[in-house]
């Protein structure tokens, strides 16, 4: 029996991949990973929060797998390891339901060359489905879902209460915002968000952005409010020149050449600047563009 949405699910296996495997940016494989790239928007919107979530939980998906294995899997098992994590972020912490959780994941081990996985798959997802409350209950997830030597990092800057309220923090899906090269509380109403006092659009809900009224036209780009506020600190830029380092995917470049600036954008990454230079073309801005480090 074909199961719905397992074309997302191997497009999201490939990107955990990339990401976990082949220490990828997440933001740059959305565009690269093929098995990806080609679903509908539905199955993308759903294979990203897929793999968001997984990582942004990988801490205690990591925990529950140890907690449920006799002995550790067996070197050169990361597919199954990976297709395991999928599975319990969808039974965990994305309410799927039990049976589609584990259908769908071991189905998933038998797509991806897995199949003398299936049993083990089926056998850890199964047992956690019964045991979820109590081990959920039991673990520290600010602590578990932030490496070592970060925990140690923030808790000797700030006191260990605060490191807490960080980790929290950082567990939260983030809201999609948005610069606007004009009237923020128009853009504000149409997308039923909110205007925030520096100008940045905030969605309530985060939707398939190129769908979004004023994507094709270029009248808007992704911008994180945090990164729009390191820019609006420069003051009045119109008419001087800046030099963005770091610069791709070019939220600050454009923002900056939006408020009158003239822009070299510096970053070494060449794909990443193809990205930018896209995010540039659309907007019709222009920068002066420098590959190199």
């Amino acid at each position: 029996m074909k199961i719905e949405g397992q074309g997302a699910r191997m497009g999201a296996l490939e990107l955990l991949e990339a990401v976990l495997r082949r220490k990828h940016p997440l933001e740059d494989m959305l565009e690269s990973v093929e098995s990806f790239t080609r679903l509908n928007p539905r199955d993308r919107a759903f294979a990203r929060n897929l793999v968001s979530t997984t990582l942004r939980r990988l801490g205690q998906i990591d925990a529950l797998i140890n907690h449920c294995l006799e002995k550790p899997l067996a070197k050169g098992s990361h597919r199954s390891h990976d297709i395991l994590r999928l599975g319990i972020c969808q039974l965990l912490f994305l309410e799927t339901a039990d049976h589609a959780a584990v259908s769908s994941s071991v189905e998933l081990a038998g797509q991806a060359g897995q199949a003398h996985a299936k049993k083990l798959v089926n056998a850890v997802l199964r047992r956690l489905g019964r045991e979820r409350a109590e081990l959920i209950s039991a673990q520290d997830e600010s602590k578990l879902n932030v490496p070592d030597w970060l925990w140690y990092s923030w808790s000797k800057a700030y006191g260990e209460d605060t490191a807490r309220t960080i980790a929290l923090a950082h567990l939260e899906v983030s809201p999609l915002d948005l610069s606007v090269k004009s009237d923020p509380e128009v853009w504000a109403e149409k997308f039923d968000g909110a205007a925030l006092p520096n100008g940045t659009v905030r969605l309530k809900k985060v939707r398939n952005i190129p769908d979004l009224e004023g994507f094709e036209a270029g009248e808007w780009w992704v911008q994180d409010t945090a990164a729009r506020t390191a820019v609006q600190l420069l003051g009045n830029v119109m008419g001087k020149h800046v030099i963005d380092l770091c610069a791709a995917p070019g939220g600050k470049t454009a923002y900056l050449v939006n408020a009158g600036a003239t822009v070299t954008a510096v970053d070494r990454s060449e794909t990443r600047l193809n990205r930018l230079n896209e995010n540039l073309e659309r907007l019709q801005l222009g920068a002066d563009v420098i590959t190199a480090d």
